[in-house]
């Protein structure tokens, strides 16, 4: 595999030859490699409305209890409830496979909240919907996302907006040596890595993968290296690591595909409408122009 610590988030944005509008992307969020389908039908989902006052405060020592938990249709229903207005399907058909799974890990006994997934998640609701028609809608739908999981979507914003802002004053050294630094990043840091070395619940997933890709990034740490160095110093599995990313580029390769075949498509109809309007004006301008005319021969 390619080191992916070269590779930027906006680089994964370019698509390679388009041919049909039929497309298969890896499921990102699976516990395996199975995939799940995805079509780029022009339409839009509609869904019911009912505000959703379920959130939670979230703090890194929270975990969740299985006993209570909601089931994956419920969950569904939360979110659906929650925003009424339609969504176009080549955004709600990820969405709706992305709570599904997310639902099974926040579900989970030994899942437990953290600024890193936070980050990672962020990251990707915000790639899969850049783009989308409406900022307000945008914003409204990730609130409604996480509250339909019980927790915090201004806790997720604050948290990832934290680790950037850490991470963009880093060099790759010093993102390394956070274990020999005082600071509210380097604590979260740290007490994932006494987590995942056996001290306290920790349970890893592809949102924490993307999280770290993140920091890489806004550090400038390209050097494939530093990231074999990072999951060792977090006690986190590199070659999990590795393939979550892949798996999350190969995504994001496919979403941007699809969304640029959507594009193509809207421009296309955009254009018969024009040029059928004009042949309209056209016409009747003819007739206008034949009916001051007719009568004076």
């Amino acid at each position: 595999m390619a080191a992916l610590t070269s590779l930027s988030f906006s680089a994964v944005t370019h698509c390679p030859e388009r041919k049909k509008l039929t497309f298969s992307p890896t499921r990102f969020l699976a516990t395996s490699s199975d995939f799940f389908g995805l079509r780029t039908h022009f339409s839009y989902h509609h869904v019911g409305v009912r505000a959703s006052n379920s959130t939670s405060n979230m703090v890194v020592q929270c975990m969740s209890s299985v006993a209570d938990a909601p089931t994956v249709s419920e969950t569904k229903l939360n979110f659906l409830k929650a925003y009424k207005r339609p969504i176009p399907s080549i955004y709600n058909t990820v969405l709706q496979e992305l709570i599904v799974q997310q639902h099974l890990m926040r579900y989970k006994r030994s899942y437990r909240y953290d600024p890193v997934f936070a980050l990672g998640f962020v990251t990707v609701y915000d790639k899969l919907m850049e783009g989308y028609p409406s900022d307000e809608d945008r914003d409204a739908i990730f609130q409604a996302y996480i509250n339909a999981l019980k927790e915090d979507p201004q806790q997720y914003r604050i948290d990832a907006r934290k680790l950037e802002e850490w991470a963009r004053v880093q060099n790759p050294s010093s993102l390394l040596e956070f274990s020999s630094k005082e600071g509210e990043v380097e604590g979260i840091l740290k007490d994932i890595a006494e987590r995942a070395a056996g001290k306290g619940e920790f349970s890893y997933n592809r949102f924490f993968a993307v999280g770290l890709f993140r920091l890489l990034e806004l550090a400038n740490a390209t050097e494939p290296t530093i990231l074999d160095k990072l999951c060792a110093a977090l006690n986190i599995n590199k070659r999990s690591v590795d393939r979550d990313l892949d798996v999350y580029r190969n995504l994001l390769s496919k979403l941007v595909q699809a969304k640029e075949l959507l594009k193509e498509y809207v421009d296309r109809e955009k254009k018969k409408r024009d040029e059928r309007a004009e042949t309209q004006k056209a016409n009747e301008a003819i007739t206008k122009c034949l009916g001051e005319q007719l009568p004076g021969l």
